[in-house]
């Protein structure tokens, strides 16, 4: 007879039910935490984690047979958890894994952003009382957070990648400030909890021995027969308002959870290049979604209270207090990347926060903040004058006091400077003049109103005039050439089939990814050159830099100090920020172009356009950056559809919506073969088996290659065109309307123009994720932009999931919404 060799599979089986039902242990965990516990296990199988690795064989005081004690035989180790965001129900599910088992992971479906809700559907509703499957164990956010933790502490990197992946999946609305409060190195008790949680992990209820002083079995969830239901917690927030204070009101809330689950104070726990991961993802969120997050509380804050019964919940808390600590809500104005379409609408975004704020009290250390916000987060400069002048009478109707603590008579006389820089440089020579006479140097074309480090630090003796008087300025960087890719990196891959190691040095390795080619050439005729990413503009993200949205402005003596060679460029003038938005770019056909509005700046007109590129069966997307044309028709801008629904559309696109008139396109330069990026997918399940919740995407860059092109437009005859323009997009049949759809173009005013032909100028674009938990920043080092002419990036990324509706699954415009879109911002500058 022959007898059939044992499987792997059976193996694992009879381990794993030896720990179910503790037999044949041979160590018994004594652990003292949050809760108080007894767990018999086995060496064998514990050892795969470096922590019992290390504790058992490594000369700890612990792994000497004389000093453990014994119960029932079984030696004992005492383990005290110092990390009070370890709880019970993430160590039974990390030590589950070890054994091969433990509960499927169950997240709830709202808590799941999409493309097609990049919000999530939290934002409507909770979906209360959805259904977990039998044997899985609910991940709330508060869950995911332990078992990183957890995971971390134990040194078990699979279940802390998978974990740190689910909570870049998870990231939204409802998520966005328990996950930025831990990157920060607050407890999870810090936060108001979404749902409720059970103590203890789905079937393991009885795997730990509780012991006598054993938290209040009153705060626990009993699950049974698979009837358990997400029950969100949703405390009222009317104790949020009038001088009572969030902070106090939360602490109620949470006061008996406190008590009875920790014992003590929360405490504060950094987990060093994996708390900066999430940070970083958080921050990219919130300026993607700021504007729309504070329209929604502002709606809640004026609206009637929910009725009762319904399952609309309350809107998560970020901007009102209680939410942002005010030094984070003056970063996020701040910063560059934040999505507001002009300066004045940055300060009306934070005008708006400080008014929301002090409806619930006046205090002393935010108002310090608010005065130092607006001193120094807002470039009044490249306001037009009429709001400037609008802003220095505008007072809070609260404190009926200035918003503005500073003249705007500062903002006038840089507004002043800049344009006599433009309007005195030697005018250039005419054609027939010219004739002949080779193209002046790239330097020819600059202002002169930038200075290299080693100027700055002049010797007293040798400074001139202007250098004297940069000492008490602020300056601006002027950047090289890079791109980087911000937030959810999505370089932790958990699907088992994939084979793939991670150890605890993998996960603890903080690094951007650059797409760039390693070396730089210069521009051809053909206008394209390769870009080399500047190690000068490698981001920091860290909780100092608020997770890499901290501008870089700096005194005379701190350039000195962040660059030693003395090789960066530096000016005084701050540079424009705008953000542009594009809708259904999904529809644009190839060669075609879609535009942003167009803005003025520093006498030039400029405006965004994104254009598909395909080469060998490859679609590119191109973002481009456009010296428009003074004297030809401004192109129609990129508007949401009328024919899309109406969810989360703001009232200026409806505005911009209202009409539909195209004018011709310029035509574009032939495309040149270049390199380009590809974008590869991991996915990562967690759990024994696959779990019935949808599978993770996870974006990496396989390529790292990118190339900067541009084009020059030959000038055209403006005119006008039909409402309709089939060379932009397809036209929808339902409809008969062309998408993409565009509006009616709109031309800024123009206080003045720059005569040159060519300037000199630097920018920056900042491509959000359709969801905004990553983003892709692009610089580009001081380019020569004639008239009619372009610099930017074409990428094969952009035209993925992450950034877009593909495939079979995209929704057609008329189920759509206005927050379906292409968001980044620009930074542009003139040296």
């Amino acid at each position: 007879m022959t007898v059939s060799a044992i499987r792997p599979v059976d193996i694992q089986s009879h381990l794993y039910a030896s720990f179910l039902q503790g037999h044949t242990a041979d160590i018994v965990l004594r652990i003292s935490g949050r809760w108080k516990a007894l767990y018999r296990l086995h060496r064998v199988v514990l050892i795969q984690a470096d922590f019992f690795r290390s504790l058992f064989t490594a000369g700890f005081a612990e792994s000497s047979q004389q000093s453990r004690p014994r119960n029932r035989g079984v030696e004992e180790i005492h383990i005290t958890f110092d990390d009070s965001n370890i709880t019970r129900a993430a160590f039974e599910i990390c030590i589950s894994r070890l054994y091969g088992g433990g509960p499927p992971l169950h997240i709830l479906r709202s808590l799941i952003p999409t493309v097609a809700q990049p919000l999530s559907t939290s934002l409507i509703a909770l979906h209360d009382g959805e259904a977990i499957p039998d044997g899985h164990h609910p991940a709330t956010p508060r869950l995911l957070l332990s078992v990183l933790a957890t995971a971390i502490y134990l040194c078990i990197p699979t279940v802390a990648s998978q974990a740190l992946s689910l909570i870049f999946k998870t990231l939204g609305p409802h998520t966005v400030m328990p996950y930025l409060n831990f990157a920060l190195g607050k407890s999870i008790d810090s936060t108001r909890p979404v749902f409720t949680d059970p103590e203890a992990a789905v079937g393991l209820e009885h795997v730990a021995e509780i012991l006598e002083d054993d938290p209040d079995s009153g705060s626990s969830v009993s699950i049974a027969d698979g009837d358990f239901s997400y029950i969100p917690v949703q405390p009222s927030l009317s104790g949020l308002r009038q001088g009572e204070g969030s902070d106090a009101a939360f602490q109620e809330i949470l006061s008996d959870d406190d008590q009875s689950d920790a014992g003590h104070a929360p405490s504060f726990h950094n987990y060093g290049p994996i708390s900066d991961k999430i940070g970083e993802a958080c921050a990219c969120w919130l300026v993607r979604w700021a504007k729309d997050m504070l329209d929604t509380e502002m709606r809640t804050e004026d609206s009637a209270p929910t009725n009762e019964g319904s399952q609309t919940v309350d809107p998560p808390v970020i901007w009102r207090r209680g939410g942002l600590d005010p030094a984070w809500v003056n970063a996020i104005v701040s910063a560059d990347t934040l999505f507001v379409r002009s300066e004045r609408e940055r300060y009306d975004f934070a005008r708006s926060i400080v008014e929301l704020r002090r409806r619930d009290g006046v205090t002393d250390s935010e108002e310090q903040e608010w005065k130092k916000m607006f001193s120094e987060a807002i470039y009044y400069e490249n306001m037009g004058m009429e709001d400037i002048i609008a802003i220095s009478h505008d007072k809070s109707e609260i404190t009926s006091r200035s918003f503005v603590p500073i003249s705007t008579q500062t903002a006038l006389w840089n507004q002043s400077m800049l344009r006599h820089r433009i309007s005195a440089r030697p005018k250039p020579p005419s054609p027939a003049t010219a004739q002949g006479l080779p193209s002046p140097p790239a330097r020819d074309k600059e202002l002169g109103i930038s200075l290299s480090t080693a100027e700055l630090g002049l010797a007293p003796e040798s400074k001139d005039s202007l250098t004297s008087s940069l000492e008490q300025k602020l300056h601006y960087p002027v950047p090289g050439d890079s791109s980087w890719r911000m937030g959810d990196n999505g370089e932790e891959s958990g699907d088992p089939s994939l084979k793939t190691a991670i150890s605890m040095e993998d996960l603890f390795t903080f690094s951007h990814s650059p797409c760039a080619a390693s070396a730089r050439q210069s521009s051809n005729r053909s206008g394209t050159r390769k870009v080399a990413t500047d190690k000068d503009t490698e981001i920091c993200s860290t909780e100092s830099t608020f997770f890499g949205l901290k501008r870089e402005r700096y005194a005379n003596s701190e350039c000195l100090d962040k660059d030693p060679t003395g090789k960066r460029r530096w000016t005084t003038f701050p540079p424009c920020r705008f953000g542009v938005e594009f809708w259904d770019i999904d529809s644009l056909k190839e060669k075609s172009r879609l535009y942003s509005q167009t803005i003025w700046y520093a006498g030039s007109l400029f405006n965004i356009y994104l254009q598909v590129v395909k080469k060998k069966g490859q679609t590119q997307l191109g973002i481009y950056l456009y010296r428009q044309s003074t004297v030809e028709a401004i192109p129609p801008s990129s508007a949401p559809s009328p024919a899309a629904n109406g969810c989360g559309r703001s009232s200026e696109s409806l505005e911009s919506a209202e009409s539909n008139q195209s004018q011709p396109l310029p035509s574009s330069s032939p495309v040149v073969d270049r390199p380009h990026m590809h974008r590869g997918i991991s996915y990562a399940s967690f759990g024994s088996s696959p779990p019935r919740s949808p599978a993770i995407s996870s974006p990496t860059f396989n390529s790292r290659t990118l190339i900067l092109t541009n084009s020059i437009s030959p000038p055209s005859t403006p005119m006008m065109m039909p409402s309709i323009s089939p060379s932009v997009g397809v036209v929808s049949p339902s409809t008969s309307l062309s998408i993409p759809y565009t509006s009616s173009p709109v031309t800024p005013q123009q206080p003045y123009r720059d005569p040159r032909a060519s300037i000199s100028a630097y920018f920056m674009i900042s491509c959000a994720s359709a969801t905004g938990s990553s983003q892709m920043r692009f610089t580009s080092a001081p380019d020569l932009f004639s008239v009619g002419q372009s610099w930017g990036w074409k990428t094969s990324s952009l035209r993925t999931e992450e950034y877009m509706e593909v495939g079979e699954s995209a929704a057609s415009a008329g189920n759509r919404s206005a927050v379906n879109s292409l968001r980044a911002t620009v930074v542009l500058g003139l040296i």
